[in-house]
């Protein structure tokens, strides 16, 4: 299977998006493998510019009144404009600038071998490993050069060998930036780099020698290697971005001198307790093989229509090395780019937006068995909180909790994107996030302290937001459809106007999750109460006159009808709302809608197909799924599969996105009811997954053999009853000693009791 565990190449990249990843979480390299010159651009989460890092929004709740009443008159145009006049904040078109900070690249170690041109050239990053590699041979000397970033020491060991002694020259540099103070000192034992922003933060790159076999020495701010046979060197980079100075936070971490393969085997070891808690296997169909070829060669030969089924496995495997890369010592989630950008000024500051893209980044952390890389984004959500409140009171004079669509690390909530920014929907699509959490691990604890009160926070917004029309409805006034517009609205880039598809989805969600969890918990009755008469008063769904989910409270024309956005879909994936059963009707408009986007060009950006193939495989199409899954890896990825946005921009979220489809396509447990193989691709007749994780506190081992399930294996981590779809007469139900389980059926739904700790086997009834 080493075809779907690696990324192999026979040149160096000759682009920083065809570099290959290592990461700590913490922090992060991108490793381009040249020959001639190596150069490892260097990252850290929290190397921010920091300039706007204690910024306030405007309080501007008095103007709320009059931006309602254009909007509830059909002034959608007047409404929209006045609404960004009023809470849109600087950026976009606002003739303020944005207070957003950019994510920083903290700067590059550079490297130069003394020898002359590569021959047998090849460069590698090892998903089972979790380590890059270079090896070449010149003038009859074989070199490897070896990347990890080590998951038990938390820093970058680069590791140079030759098979006879070399010479080389070794620095530090970052590129040209006039708002940046630098600073460099050089010792046999260390290179420095210190950086300070103007009026923001500093921060110090540290290279330290570990062990080298040769001579080292100091030349114009450089190490210059002499007679080396092999080095080992540590990189490690430090902030003031909190309470520790660049300098103690380098200087906490020490390399113990240990030999290499002894760094090596703790550091996979580490990696392994993340990565093979699941695990994929899969034959592809009969006759159809995949190439032993370099990776980018791979790409192209399935670019030109050569049968490919085994490069979703690799880009699934990728997708879960770079959640864990990017969150395994993280304290901040991943980003635009996850950890890895090499610009000073990154498209959109490599940011964090709310209204799908750092939700993405998380959408395979809880079925795909890397529910520890939540925690990152739990902190995240929990450190906007004070400021949230604030802004929620300012903005729109509120209780509760506002979030702005587009931020960085430092927890201010203010809205900083004019003709985006005016929703309100932010912080209840994070908060699925907690409820998912409590939905796949059971763990009251969380729900208790973490969860619910985040929920409270979220629902005592809308409790003050919400206005009642004269029919008595619950409507949201501004709202929007992120990010999409309609015709009639004017030439912004978003049409505000009243209780869009996605907010009423959303303010069903938080409400109805806030519920369940007081229920649990036993607590404020009354509240949950008062939730459900909010509910009932909520306006329903729409379809509109072409058979499809209506996006907004009328059946507006869409100015841009293959808009990259599904906002109005979110109850079809990620939510649960729409149901084929509970909800045929608007189960079959959103696929409507869905087609119909797609009709006019939709799915245009990595991360927007992902969510296309997330969608199909919820309506239980496969090859639907697989095709716009082929599509994302065919069409909007890198040499090194790395996801795009147009025109060449790199954005990590259509890596997790389609990380996700696949999970969707092996195991769906919508309401906490298993489904399995819901849309398995003919292209994969076979094979086995085993750490998968399902809604209820389940984990679940799956085998299939001819595009039907062989044998499924459930681990309950409770007491309780577990529900299997389209299983009646089709499976039995075995403890681990063989004993038929008793159970019952509900229409084609089975259902049997489960002891936390035991495992119970589902095995078909027949194998026809």
């Amino acid at each position: 299977m080493a075809v779907t565990t690696r990324l192999w190449y026979t040149a160096a990249a000759q682009q920083y998006i065809d570099g290959l990843p290592v990461g700590s979480g913490r922090l992060a390299a991108m490793i381009l493998g040249g020959a001639e010159q190596e150069r490892l651009a260097l990252n850290h989460e929290w190397l921010w510019r920091g300039v706007n890092r204690n910024r306030e929004p405007e309080a501007n709740a008095h103007l709320l009144p009059g931006v309602r009443n254009l909007l509830l008159a059909g002034q959608f145009e007047a409404g929209t404009r006045a609404g960004d006049e009023a809470f849109g904040g600087g950026g976009g078109g606002s003739g303020r600038p944005s207070r957003v900070d950019a994510y920083q690249p903290a700067g590059d170690l550079c490297f130069a071998l003394a020898h002359g041109p590569a021959d047998n050239y090849q460069r590698e990053l090892d998903l089972e490993t979790a380590q890059v590699s270079v090896t070449y041979t010149a003038d009859g000397n074989t070199f490897r050069r070896e990347y990890i970033a080590h998951l038990e020491h938390d820093v970058l060991l680069v590791r140079l060998t030759a098979e006879r002694p070399f010479d080389g020259r070794l620095w530090l540099q970052r590129q040209e930036d006039p708002q940046c103070f630098l600073w460099q000192e050089a010792s046999p034992e260390a290179l420095l780099m210190d950086g300070q922003f103007e009026a923001g933060i500093g921060f110090r790159v540290q290279v330290t020698v570990v062990n080298v076999d040769g001579t080292v020495r100091v030349e114009q701010g450089a190490w210059c290697l002499s007679a080396v046979k092999q080095a080992l060197f540590a990189v490690d980079i430090g902030t003031s971005a909190r309470a520790d100075s660049p300098a103690a936070e380098c200087t906490g971490r020490r390399v113990p001198a240990v030999p290499w393969e002894q760094l090596c085997r703790s550091h996979r070891r580490a990696y392994a307790r993340l990565s093979k808690a699941l695990q994929l296997e899969v034959e592809p169909v009969e006759g159809v093989g995949d190439p032993e070829l370099p990776t980018d060669e791979w790409l192209a030969a399935a670019r030109a229509g050569q049968p490919a089924s085994q490069l979703p496995l690799l880009y699934f495997n990728l997708g879960r090395y770079l959640l864990i890369s990017s969150t395994a010592h993280g304290d901040l989630p991943p980003n635009l780019q996850g950890k890895w950008n090499e610009d000073l000024a990154p498209p959109w500051d490599s940011d964090y937006h709310h209204d799908v893209n750092l939700q993405m980044n998380y959408w395979p952390a809880e079925p795909g068995n890397l529910a520890g890389a939540a925690e990152a984004l739990f902190r995240h959500i929990e450190r906007f909180v004070p400021h949230a409140r604030k802004a929620a009171h300012d903005l729109y004079g509120c209780q509760g909790v506002w979030y702005p669509i587009q931020t960085d690390p430092w927890g201010r909530a203010t809205p900083e994107s004019f003709g985006w920014a005016v929703w309100t929907g932010a912080a209840a699509w994070l908060a699925q996030h907690m409820w998912w959490h409590y939905e796949y691990s059971g763990d009251v604890e969380f729900l208790r302290n973490r969860a619910y009160p985040f929920l409270k926070e979220v629902a005592a917004f809308y409790q003050t937001y919400l206005i009642e029309d004269d029919a008595g409805m619950l409507q949201a006034v501004p709202s929007q459809s992120p990010e999409n517009r309609f015709v009639g609205g004017g030439d912004l880039p978003v049409t505000l106007g009243v209780s869009a598809t996605m907010d009423i989805l959303l303010i069903t969600e938080v409400l109805e999750h806030a519920i369940l969890a007081a229920e649990l918990l036993k607590v404020d009755l009354r509240l949950r109460v008062y939730w459900r008469e909010m509910l009932r008063k909520l306006p329903p769904l729409q379809v509109g006159r072409e058979g499809q989910l209506q996006e907004w409270n009328e059946d507006f024309q869409e100015v841009e009808p293959g808009h990259r956005h599904y906002s109005h879909l979110y109850g079809l994936f990620p939510g649960d709302q729409l149901d084929p059963e509970r909800t045929p009707d608007l189960w079959q408009a959103a696929r409507v809608s869905l087609e119909r986007r797609l009709a006019h060009e939709g799915g245009h950006t990595g991360w927007s197909r992902a969510w296309t193939a997330c969608l199909f495989a919820r309506l239980g199409d496969a090859e639907a799924a697989w095709d716009h899954l082929l599509h994302l890896i065919l069409d909007f990825a890198t040499d090194s599969l790395l996801d795009l946005h147009p025109p060449r921009i790199f954005q990590i979220e259509g890596n997790f996105g389609g990380t996700a489809a696949v999970l969707e396509m092996l195991l769906q447990s919508y309401r906490g009811e298993l489904h399995f193989l819901p849309a398995l691709p003919y292209a994969w007749p076979a094979g086995r997954c085993t750490g998968l994780r399902a809604r209820g506190g389940y984990a679940v081992d799956l085998s299939w053999v001819g595009g039907r399930l062989r044998r499924a294996e459930i681990r309950a981590a409770h007491d309780g009853e577990c529900t299997i779809l389209h299983a009646t007469g089709q499976v039995q139900i075995l403890e681990a000693q063989g004993r038929p389980v008793p159970t019952s059926t509900h229409g084609h739904r089975l259902r049997f009791p489960v002891r936390a700790g035991r495992a119970y086997a589902v095995r078909p009834l027949t194998t026809d």
